[in-house]
């Protein structure tokens, strides 16, 4: 009757009950409704950051009304009056309701939210309250079999959540008030006391900094749902509780988790490799769910799946065959963040559309003149760590700064800015294997402004990335410094001085050996960057990038690899020694094998790319060698039909040129015959 709230996604304050069907036999909602409140009641050893009269008073009261549905069991539903089941019903409906209000005021994560929207919630929990009075009051207590203790514990329920008085509680509002004066400090260019926001973190129990991240992390999914609305009137709020928040996580906890400090990546990994795929594909198409979104019934579908459903005047959920009041969808974030992550760890490609990509707007604007400076107190704190702080605020600093230029673009505006790329390249000569994978993250992260590559460059930074591609004490170090490299080669003049600092190449080409898909994957995009620089062709031949490319094409089971592996190939082959290196190393057929099998359009691109290259500088041995294949013009028309237009251009020169040999070949062939017709004739 109700979603299961582990499997069930849903926007906080956003409480999609369902309404009982009217064929529901009375024992199922009946049963369904003592497992609700027996749910409800299991609230009350949860910690509520605010609201705890309120949730407790509710809970209190189901808890009543449990005793009374239990002995509703022993009758028998079918003398159930009409008036009774409709009451069950509609009970069902706001029970429902009052666990999702539940569920949202012990989130972890959103607690200062809810802190701060105590007036909304007290006033939900009151109009939830008076329903269950209203729906009481038209149940005929006299027509049943329930013992007398029972009839009086139901109608003391009603007369109380008749009158019950659900107000803001009067601690909340101290505190919410408290926060209110936090923010006009900063916003008037003062620096509030520690202690005074540690009472407000102590209040709503976020006592360590992954809680207070988690809070971090919430704000920001709200923001971004904010960000895809016509109306973003809450933009602001919102924007200065992240702000205030990010404050609180870096200069509030003497010490970060120590889980979270060593395994802040690989802990996500582990869950998601926990999940079953399966889960993340859509009822209707049975594709991964790239863009999910939520109905009314909670059932998540992608969108432009149900989207489909719709435009062919379908009005039912597909999955509950429920008729739906409404065609509202609700961008499931949480569950669309959760297939990107397992997407990105498995290789698998996760496409973004016009409607998913990032929205620049957002990550470049501050959300309000407050959190600017809220912000901005925050980065020179963090550059005075930097410049004169001891080796474990230095390596504090750089871990903080690793998350904050990651989440958006004014973030990095402002790192850069206050100046502290110098202090933090330093840091990446650090004998401390923590320091060092921290700061490498934190100028990887900031190698993407514009403006701080040409600081890192200034600062003899790019020799300093390549110490770490090369002598870097942890595996993910070296992966961060390739990274750091690629968006360092965005630029023309850094791709020529990377290629000749010595070591660079062999630095990528040997973490290319590492057995880490991640390892490989940035090595190789750091190579195809500076394979943009026409001088860089043949000092990657000759560090010897082919063998082992190819090698990873042979040897790979990972699609997206390989496919890495022909862009990286097909660019080499654009040149004549390119070519003829490929083609010593007897990569031909695999190349056509991989052709023939890879079922992504964009492998098979890459493929085409660099047979036509191989075509050009190979000559008639290397056609006809791919002509002999009697299943790579199939695959190469595929690129006709869906690929891009560039991949078309190259698929149908290699058609071309594969039908000429063809024709010429047969054309000697047939001339063989006649001059083998005239010997016979001649005898």
């Amino acid at each position: 009757m109700i979603p299961k709230s582990k499997d069930f996604h849903r926007r906080i304050m956003w409480y999609p009950a369902i309404q009982s069907c009217e064929c529901t036999a009375p024992a199922t909602l009946l049963n369904s409704l003592i497992n609700l409140s027996q749910t409800i009641c299991s609230y009350r050893c949860k910690f509520f950051g605010s609201n705890k009269r309120n949730a407790i008073k509710s809970i209190r009261q189901i808890g009543i009304l449990l005793t009374f549905f239990e002995e509703l069991q022993d009758q028998k539903s079918e003398e159930f009056s009409d008036s009774t089941v409709l009451v069950l019903s509609e009970l069902h409906l706001i029970f429902q309701k009052i666990l999702f209000l539940l569920e949202d005021c012990a989130l972890e994560g959103a607690r200062l939210l809810m802190l701060m929207k105590s007036e909304v919630i007290a006033n939900r929990f009151r109009v939830l309250i008076r329903s269950i009075a209203l729906a009481l009051e038209i149940l005929p207590l006299d027509s049943m079999d329930v013992s007398i203790d029972v009839l009086e514990y139901v109608e003391l329920v009603t007369k109380q959540a008749r009158r019950a008085n659900f107000e803001i509680d009067r601690e909340d509002e101290e505190i919410l008030n408290e926060v209110k004066s936090i923010l006009s400090l900063f916003d008037s260019g003062v620096v509030p006391e520690n202690s005074q926001i540690k009472r407000v973190l102590d209040y709503i129990g976020v006592k360590s900094w992954s809680l207070c991240n988690k809070e971090v992390k919430f704000l920001d999914s709200e923001i971004e749902f904010e960000w895809s609305n016509q109306d973003k009137t809450e933009l602001p709020f919102l924007s200065n509780l992240m702000g205030l928040m990010n404050y609180c996580r870096c200069m509030l906890f003497g010490a970060v988790d120590s889980e979270v400090v060593r395994h802040v990546d690989q802990c996500s990994n582990k869950m998601i490799d926990c999940l079953n795929p399966d889960d993340f594909r859509c009822p209707i198409s049975l594709d991964f769910m790239f863009d999910p979104v939520t109905l009314a019934t909670g059932q998540t579908y992608d969108r432009s799946s149900i989207q489909k459903w719709f435009r062919a005047a379908n009005l039912t959920c597909p999955n509950t065959g429920e008729r739906l009041k409404n065609k509202e969808l609700v961008p499931n974030l949480a569950l669309r963040r959760i297939i990107r992550q397992y997407c990105s760890k498995n290789s698998i490609p996760f496409p973004e559309s016009s409607k998913q990509k990032p929205n620049l707007t957002r990550t470049i604007a501050s959300g309000s003149p407050t959190v600017e400076k809220i912000i901005g107190f925050l980065v020179n704190f963090l550059a005075k760590f930097l410049e004169s702080g001891t080796l474990e605020e230095k390596n504090r600093a750089a871990f903080e700064i690793k998350f904050l230029s990651k989440a958006s673009l004014f973030y990095r505006y402002c790192l850069v800015e206050v100046g502290l790329i110098p202090n933090l390249l330093n840091l990446l000569r650090s004998r401390d294997t923590l320091t060092q994978k921290n700061a490498i993250a934190a100028v990887l992260n900031l190698s993407k402004h514009s403006k701080s590559k040409k600081v890192i460059a200034e600062n003899r930074g790019l020799e300093a990335i390549v110490d770490v591609l090369e002598t870097g004490y942890r595996v993910e170090a070296r992966q961060f410094a390739a990274g750091a490299l690629f968006y360092m080669a965005s630029i023309e003049e850094y791709r020529k001085l990377i290629g000749e600092i010595p070591n660079a190449l062999s630095g990528l080409l040997n973490l290319l050996k590492d057995e880490a898909d991640r390892s490989k994957k940035n090595a190789m995009v750091a190579i195809y960057g500076l394979l943009m620089h026409s001088g860089n062709h043949r000092k990657v031949l000759s560090a010897g990038a082919v063998p082992l490319l190819v090698d990873l094409i042979e040897t790979s089971d990972s699609e997206i690899l390989i496919s890495d592996s022909m862009e990286i190939l097909a660019t080499l082959a654009g040149k004549p020694e390119g070519a003829a290196s490929i083609l010593r190393s007897g990569a031909l057929n695999s190349i056509v094998g991989f052709l023939n099998s890879c079922s992504s359009i964009a492998g098979r691109e890459y493929s085409v790319s660099l047979l036509v290259a191989l075509c050009v500088n190979g000559g008639s041995e290397v056609i006809g060698v791919i002509a002999k294949n009697q299943t790579v013009i199939s695959s190469v028309y595929s690129v006709v039909s869906e690929g891009t237009s560039r991949g078309k251009k190259k698929a149908s020169s290699l058609i071309r040129v594969l039908q000429e040999f063809t024709e010429l070949e047969s054309s000697s062939s047939e001339a063989n015959h006649l001059r083998q017709d005239r010997i016979v004739q001649a005898w």
